[in-house]
């Protein structure tokens, strides 16, 4: 049976392959007589003057008798074709641009022999047209065309018409027919834009300025991860694609740029999910004389105004909860969080009792692998895996998490009044991470004691862990002024503000495995 069922896969795999070549070769012999018509099917030079959308708010209160009364107005658009009807002796079909769409009425009797060559357009041609504005019968605001030139013929057709583009698979790979097929696909795009336009705008008022640095790194630095590797031939020197670009951005504040950020890329070597893409947008900021409680008050204004922005209400649908981006967000430290939570069972005394907790943690999973990595967890690696398991799926309205361990906080500053944990938060929306930001450590004793511990946890067999950097440290040395940075996940906020649930409906060419051959 299962013999059968393959056959008939690869019968049917055959047959749509050999009628897509039977319409591609009839399309290129339609170019063809475009040519001899006269018209290149790939030319250039054609400058429409008008928008669908500047047609439809010109003439939205307009009746068809206004139209008819008043002298002929004439515009000049150029669009896709989208849909189509009719091929005798008149047709109606729909040109998009980047604004929407446009009906236009193409008649034998106003466009003559000419009328002939638009017979040989196809649905994804891209066409020119100019026409005056009049409604049809059921009052669509039309052009009535005069003169039309085609413009690109398009050998490969367009997705099967009222089910549009469906296959996800096929939706990510090929994302021009995504975007050509799915009209909510481009609002989604247009958000993301929207999102970082916007908070551009909102750190430039704030007398940040915004700079680039390097993507390669001769260290792996900036976060704990696992990075990309690379080769430099001319210099025979290994580099590493940027985790993060903090370490470079404090450099500019020791240079006295007090205010700095960057919306980039960075690249992590992690597995691929709904929530995780190697290669990945990051907006990252620094301010001197500033702490991380500063920067909660500043995130908290940016992404409910971003909200308000974006979408048009602080109060945002997602995934089926509605998020409240209203101020007034949720502070708790992260060893609260964990007593508070369902199902962790631990006090006060339990927290400070790294046998208690390794022996929490343990319950958690009968993975060898992951039993033995706990047995080799120090206090604060244990606090911050209880979190993950207890408490960060949990946290669906935007919530800060602070006071991070130590441990797992190499490059944020200690409390003031308990060293064993630092002056940090992230935020979380939606079960997730969103950001992470902390007073940053200035103190350059102490800083090569984290990195050395870092250091140490690669030997214990961490893979996600700094190098030493002895420049940056050399840095901190001439003196870095008291500063809180703060890092915030741009696709995963744009997930927010589209409804996605995937981070591939927000990145335009999401890494995908590669196909089959």
């Amino acid at each position: 049976m299962a013999e059968t069922e393959n056959k008939t896969d690869k019968t049917a795999e055959a047959d749509h392959g050999s009628k897509e070549q039977e319409i591609y070769q009839q399309r290129l012999d339609k170019a063809g007589k475009w040519k001899e018509a006269g018209f290149n099917p790939y030319g250039n030079g054609f400058r429409p003057e008008h928008q669908a959308a500047e047609i439809h708010a010109k003439h939205s209160a307009q009746s068809a008798e206004d139209l008819e009364k008043g002298p002929p107005t004439t515009y000049t658009v150029a669009g896709r074709i989208v849909s189509r009807s009719g091929f005798g002796k008149a047709a109606f079909i729909k040109l998009r641009d980047r604004s929407g769409e446009i009906q236009i009425h193409l008649k034998k009797d106003a466009l003559g022999d000419s009328y002939e060559v638009f017979k040989l357009c196809d649905l994804g041609d891209f066409l020119g047209v100019t026409g005056t504005v009049f409604r049809t019968k059921t009052n669509e605001l039309t052009l009535a065309a005069t003169k039309f030139a085609p413009l690109t013929k398009a050998l490969r057709p367009m997705p099967e018409k009222w089910h549009g583009l469906t296959d996800t698979e096929i939706r990510y790979r090929q994302r021009y027919l995504d975007l050509v097929s799915n009209t909510e696909v481009k609002q989604t795009f247009l958000k993301r834009t929207k999102l970082v336009r916007f908070i551009r705008e909102f750190l430039d008022a704030r007398d940040f300025i915004e700079v680039e640095t390097p993507m390669m790194h001769p260290l792996v630095s900036g976060a704990a991860a696992r990075p990309f590797k690379t080769h430099h031939n001319a210099l025979d020197i290994e580099l590493y694609m940027r985790i993060a670009p903090e370490l470079y951005l404090k450099r500019l504040v020791v240079g006295g740029l007090e205010r700095v950020y960057e919306i980039n890329r960075n690249f992590r070597n992690e597995g691929i999910s709904t929530r995780h893409n190697p290669e990945f947008t990051m907006l990252e900021f620094y301010q001197a004389y500033a702490t991380y409680e500063d920067l909660m008050d500043l995130t908290e204004a940016m992404i409910s105004e971003a909200a308000q922005a974006v979408t048009g209400n602080t109060k945002v649908p997602y995934q089926g909860h509605t998020l409240d981006f209203g101020k007034g967000w949720k502070r708790i430290p992260m060893t609260e969080a964990i007593r508070e939570a369902a199902g962790s069972g631990l006090t006060d005394k339990d927290m400070a009792d790294p046998d208690r907790l390794r022996h929490e943690l343990l319950k958690t999973t009968h993975a060898e692998a992951e039993r033995r990595a706990i047995e080799t967890m120090n206090h604060g690696e244990l606090v911050g895996a209880l979190f993950e398991h207890h408490v960060e799926h949990t946290l669906i309205h935007p919530t800060f998490i602070t006071h991070f361990p130590t441990s797992v906080s190499p490059l944020a500053r200690r409390n003031d009044q308990n060293p064993e944990i630092t002056d940090r938060f992230e935020l979380f929306v939606a079960g997730r991470e969103i950001a992470n930001a902390f007073s940053e450590l200035n103190d350059p004793i102490d800083q090569k004691g984290r990195f050395q511990a870092q250091l140490d946890a690669k030997q214990r067999g961490q893979q996600e862990t700094m190098d030493y950097d002895e420049d940056y440290i050399r840095a901190l040395e001439h003196g870095m002024p008291p500063t809180a940075g703060e890092g915030i996940g741009i696709d995963r906020l744009a997930m927010l503000f589209t409804d996605a649930a995937s981070i591939r409906d927000v990145i335009l060419f999401p890494l995908l495995k590669p196909l089959s051959k």
